[in-house]
């Protein structure tokens, strides 16, 4: 037997480098001062060699989990995986300036608060039809349907994103299983999340007036779960969309998928969900069936999408695991709704209706921008829970989220800097479109802008945090904290928004005709 056969063996096996083992100083030859030949090495014989197998991380990896969203991408690569050259490839899309970031993520963070504008336009004016008056549990639905572009659509945006920047849907078959698996495992999870979400829009509705409803109950399911299924298929389509396009055109998927899934969510959402809620509410005295038969369509198609995302190793992992997260941020976004709901009851504080949308939807883009940018950043380093260098201090100072020398502190002071002009343009559109019950006066602008910076800073700050926490723990950022991130978002804003016009109308602004 030859050496070169004996060569060639050796570099042979699925996800395997196979190396000879010689010390480090038996590779040169004292009498000639250069390089033994390979064939000094074999033996007479020329079989013995002994020789070692070394699996790459990634390929071990997914074997290890390999129904994992981004391991399984990571399965279907060559072995190479671990060759060095690959490395400067892998970082180049977070090789940005703070212009670049700015550039890139302006124009979706406009489109994303004009979308917001449009939909408080729209609460403001559907939060005086019948169907909003006589069944104010509707108000509690606004923020956890709202919520599911942070929950679904945000988190495909930022699961496809990391996906494209690490090349795992460069080729059409790639492209066409993250496509098909992620479309049925947000059908999936927005059954559920609507249905889930009317119960809970029941309950907060129910403690505090100890009064039930079932002809209520079942419109609130009906109009909750066609309006989370309707919007989800939409959103997940335009989704796929922008993010093929964006890497055709070279920009960073991270910066601008996020936000589009918010331009077009809030205003799709609330529309569908005024637009069925009202036409259902008009069917329940001379058709009753029909509420309960459009419960009963939606639900009956959850195995079909089942099916599909089981069967699908890109999605099967999330679909099994992937629902803590998502309940949790619906149960918080509807504590959110309770607190919307409670505020707009009262005519003295009709006028934060309009501005609800816009304060919640401006801090959860920000905050998935943050959050999916942080998460591409840790998966170009590994595997979560492999790389321990990229996990940070158990509790980050906020000067080192926001002032240090970093590709992701660089972008969380980008972002806050958007906050303030972003909200006064919003504003201003709010105010020329008359829309509201409010006066823009300067301690009105004041006070909004405390709140939105406030909001915004303290969920940059947990996202900082929340990120690498999660990487820690082997746990995939992209599938589980944007929904906790825009669910406290929500919160967050809702609270401190309800919080200013309270103050407003207890110091007696009466300029801004809060209270009218």
């Amino acid at each position: 037997m030859s050496a070169q056969p004996e060569h060639k063996e050796t570099h042979q096996a699925n996800g395997a480098v196979v190396m000879p083992i010689v010390p480090v100083d038996c590779l040169t030859s004292p009498e000639r001062g250069q390089l033994v030949e390979p064939s000094d090495f074999l033996g007479p014989d020329s079989n013995g060699v002994e020789v070692v197998v070394l699996e790459s991380r990634a390929n071990a990896k997914g074997v290890r989990e390999e129904d994992a969203l981004l391991e399984n991408g990571s399965q279907s690569n060559e072995s190479d995986d671990t060759s060095t050259d690959r490395g400067p490839e892998a970082a180049s899309p977070l090789k940005e300036t703070s212009f670049s970031i700015w550039l890139q993520v302006l124009f979706p963070f406009l489109l994303a608060g004009f979308g917001t504008v449009a939909a408080g336009m729209v609460l403001d004016i559907v939060q005086h039809w019948d169907v909003f008056k006589y069944v104010t549990e509707v108000f509690i639905l606004v923020p956890a349907l709202l919520g599911l572009k942070g929950n679904l659509e945000m988190t495909l945006a930022s699961r496809l994103s990391t996906a494209a920047n690490i090349g795992h849907m460069d080729t059409p078959k790639e492209l066409w299983r993250m496509i098909t698996g992620n479309m049925a495992l947000i059908q999936v999870q927005a059954t559920v999340v609507g249905f889930l979400a009317s119960i809970a829009a029941v309950v907060f509705g129910w403690i505090p007036e100890g009064h039930f409803s079932i002809d209520h109950a079942v419109l609130l399911c009906a109009s909750s779960v066609a309006t989370a299924f309707i919007a989800s298929l939409v959103l997940g389509m335009i989704m796929i969309g922008v993010i093929i396009g964006s890497r055709k055109m070279g920009i960073n998927p991270d910066n601008v998928a996020t936000p589009i899934a918010a331009s077009l969510g809030d205003l799709i959402t609330l529309a569908l969900l005024s637009g069925i809620s009202w036409g259902l509410y008009k069917e329940l005295e001379s058709k009753a069936y029909v509420n309960p038969l459009v419960c009963v369509f939606f639900i009956a198609l959850l195995p079909i999408w089942v099916i599909v995302a089981k069967r699908n190793d890109a999605t099967r992992e999330v679909l099994y695991s992937g629902w803590e997260p998502v309940i949790i941020a619906m149960a918080i976004s509807c504590v959110g709704g309770l607190i919307l709901n409670r505020t707009v009851s009262d005519p003295n504080f009709a006028g934060m209706a309009v501005f609800t949308p816009v304060i919640n939807g401006v801090g959860g883009n920000l905050v998935a921008v943050q959050a999916s940018r942080i998460s591409t950043y840790l998966h170009m380093s590994g595997m979560p829970g492999e790389s321990a260098e990229t996990a940070p201090r158990r509790c980050p100072s906020p000067c080192s989220t926001f002032f240090s020398s970093d590709v992701n502190s660089r972008s969380a002071r980008v972002l806050l800097l958007l906050v303030v002009p972003g909200h006064l343009v919003f504003l201003y559109t709010i105010s020329s479109m008359h829309g509201g019950h409010t006066t823009l006066t300067l301690i009105f602008i004041v006070f909004y802008m405390t709140a939105a910076l406030l909001q915004v800073l303290i969920l940059l700050y947990i996202a900082d945090w929340m990120v690498h926490w999660m990487w820690g723990r082997d746990l995939d950022p992209d599938n589980f904290s944007i929904p906790y991130l825009t669910a406290l978002g929500d919160l967050i804003g809702t609270g401190l928004l309800a919080l200013s016009f309270h103050i407003l109308w207890l110091i007696g602004d009466r300029d801004s005709d809060v209270g009218d």
